[in-house]
């Protein structure tokens, strides 16, 4: 009987403890998952018609996360960039091959990333790591006429306008600062703030003066 008795006991009590920590764990849980994903839609206009190539970027006041190993591309192809337009979060290494017959030689004197390849054809010998944010304007020194951008970002959340002038991004539910660059832009990337909620997809006009 005693038995039986601290056994209950001893029970009731392991019962009372798991009673406390169920609701912990359950908002441990809550806590640990992802932030639910927003949707935006920017449609860029400038001079009256819609811009491709408008990068749009989303800025939160708490740091972004690192970039992991990734590579990005910008092909040389009939002696253009391609795309014209790259962007890319920081710590992205860039390969830069060349599908034209002839050799390019490609190079930038931008402060964010100052590079020059050797002269070549086929894919160039090894990839170049973006590491520092900010506009890096690319170049071929056999052929003035090619110009390309690559923009090296600090946040994961980006994307670039296509031809009819619309970016699609998505990002956890929060407060951002979003900004809008494009080579044709006058100054400074324009800027303003907009608030994402989950299953409420925003969409935003911004017109540039291009």
């Amino acid at each position: 009987v005693v038995q039986a008795m601290g056994s209950g006991t001893t029970n009731g009590r392991r019962g009372a403890g798991m009673r406390g920590v169920l609701p912990c764990l359950f908002l441990w849980s809550l806590l640990c998952l992802p932030a639910s994903a927003a949707e935006l839609e920017v449609s860029a206009t400038g001079g009256g018609a819609a811009l491709a190539d408008a990068v749009v970027s989303l800025h939160a006041a708490q740091a972004a996360p690192a970039a992991s190993a990734t590579r990005a591309i910008m092909d040389q192809r009939s002696s253009q960039f391609v795309p014209h337009v790259l962007p890319v979060q920081a710590g992205t290494s860039v390969v830069f091959p060349n599908q034209d017959q002839i050799r390019h030689q490609v190079y930038s004197f931008s402060a964010s990333k100052r590079f020059k390849l050797p002269l070549y054809a086929g894919t160039s010998a090894s990839p170049i790591r973006f590491d520092q944010p900010g506009v890096v304007v690319l170049g071929c020194n056999i052929h003035d006429w090619m110009m390309g951008y690559i923009v090296v970002l600090v946040t994961p959340y980006f994307g670039k306008t296509g031809d009819n002038g619309v970016a699609r991004l998505d990002a956890p539910a929060g407060k951002y600062r979003m900004r809008v660059w494009h080579p044709r832009l006058s100054g400074a990337p324009q800027e303003q703030d907009v608030v994402l909620v989950a299953g409420k997809p925003l969409a935003v006009a911004v017109v540039l003066n291009v």
